[in-house]
């Protein structure tokens, strides 16, 4: 076994098993919460169709397809702890990308905000924050502070904001979760469970830009006037496992310790949730097995590169071309038990395009089939512009067809 260096040690704070503690002279350092110490993140051999965990709920799954792996009482209402902030994020990510919210731009905490007990990052009230800073001590050091000043900005209350996380839970079909609020602090109703952690997380790597978040092992967070917090990563596996790029983890008495994380190698990424362990140390171990044996038993094979040119062309009508070529808009792929041997088939669908036609206007779909059943649907795009045909052109088409 090897000891795992730069142990963190903590006292007991309420939920997301991260935060800070004021330190002299201005300078202040993130700590786990209640956790003893930190012990050792430990290899456990693959146990193939005898895989198992020690937590309350599990789920396994493939992000491309959502293929499941593994599941265990994965539908079980269970409390998730900081867990929640997943969908806090999701919802984030979502104002960003609607231009509701800017990612450079500053936030006034409020002094209900900057109140929050728990894992924190100790903002100011009335200080100014930029977006992506909040993003980033709510993705690494699950502050709950940080929470409830983007649900404000975002929704105008942390009760409407968790009204929109309930409502986007519906929408994903996350349909075993209740919010109650946007930090997962102890609170009656409140509940989710391991299948419905994973749909919330394949929800929020959709959004590329989280990854520049998830993958930070220590940081700095800045403050007005040049304070600090530094703060590291609740999610150890970023560090520890090869391929971890992401999750988040939670803590509180009543959830035990969760952790719902991502891990990518080759082309196959996984996205696995645990609930309820009975220690850090669990989670993380359960969490390591259960990618050890996605990445063992099955694999992710390119079928169609995104960029590749199709041999089929689509039809353009009333343009200075009558075709033009077309590529898949991201790379198809089959995913698949290692040394499964399957009949793939694709249908190439081309729309009937009209002049003009810019270059990258969808120009129909590629559908991929796996021993007969329909796998995947990937949009095909126009490889190039095509101009609207001339009354010139028309008339050098005709003098063609004459001579013809």
């Amino acid at each position: 076994m090897k000891k795992v260096a730069g142990i963190l040690i903590g006292t007991a704070l309420l939920c997301g098993v991260g935060g800070a503690k004021l330190a002299p002279y201005g300078k202040q350092t993130a700590i786990r919460a209640n956790a003893a110490v930190y012990e050792e993140i430990k290899g456990i051999e693959c146990m193939s169709e005898g895989l198992q965990t020690r937590a309350k709920s599990a789920y396994l799954m493939e992000y491309g397809t959502g293929t499941v792996m593994f599941s265990q009482n994965e539908k079980e209402h269970l409390p998730i702890a900081s867990m929640c902030k997943i969908m806090t994020l999701l919802l984030a990510f979502d104002a960003i990308e609607a231009g509701a919210l800017d990612i450079n731009e500053e936030i006034t905490v409020s002094e209900r905000a900057a109140s929050m007990g728990g894992s924190q990052v100790f903002l100011e009230a009335n200080a100014k924050y930029p977006v992506r800073e909040l993003i980033k001590s709510i993705v690494v050091c699950s502050a709950n502070d940080s929470c409830v000043a983007m649900a404000e900005r975002i929704a105008g209350g942390e009760s409407i904001f968790v009204e929109r996380m309930n409502a986007k839970a519906k929408e994903i079909g996350a349909n075993d979760t209740l919010f109650a609020n946007c930090t997962g602090l102890p609170k009656e109703p409140q509940y989710s469970c391991a299948k419905d952690a994973a749909i919330m997380l394949k929800n929020l790597l959709a959004h590329e830009e989280y990854f520049e978040y998830g993958k930070v092992w220590m940081d700095k967070f800045m403050h007005p006037k040049g304070r600090y917090t530094e703060i590291t990563n609740t999610n150890k596996l970023v560090r520890f496992y090869d391929g971890c790029d992401g999750g988040k983890t939670g803590f509180t008495n009543e959830a035990g310790f969760c952790l719902a994380a991502t891990a990518k190698r080759d082309n196959l990424r996984v996205i696995s949730v645990v609930i309820g362990e009975q220690n850090s140390a669990n989670r993380f171990e359960d969490t390591r097995t259960m990618f050890d044996y996605a990445f063992a038993n099955y694999a992710v094979t390119p079928v169609v590169e995104a960029g590749s040119v199709l041999d089929k062309k689509a039809v353009v009508s009333g343009g200075k071309e009558k075709t033009v070529a077309v590529t898949p808009s991201r790379t198809a792929s089959v995913f698949s038990r290692r040394g499964e041997k399957s009949g793939v088939t694709m249908e190439v669908n081309l729309n009937k395009l009209k002049a003009p036609v810019e270059k990258g206007e969808n120009a129909g779909e590629l559908v991929l089939f796996k021993d007969g059943v329909e796998i995947d649907r990937v949009p095909l795009i126009a490889c190039e512009k095509v101009e609207k045909a001339t009354f010139l052109d028309r008339l050098k088409d005709i003098a063609r067809n004459w001579n013809g």
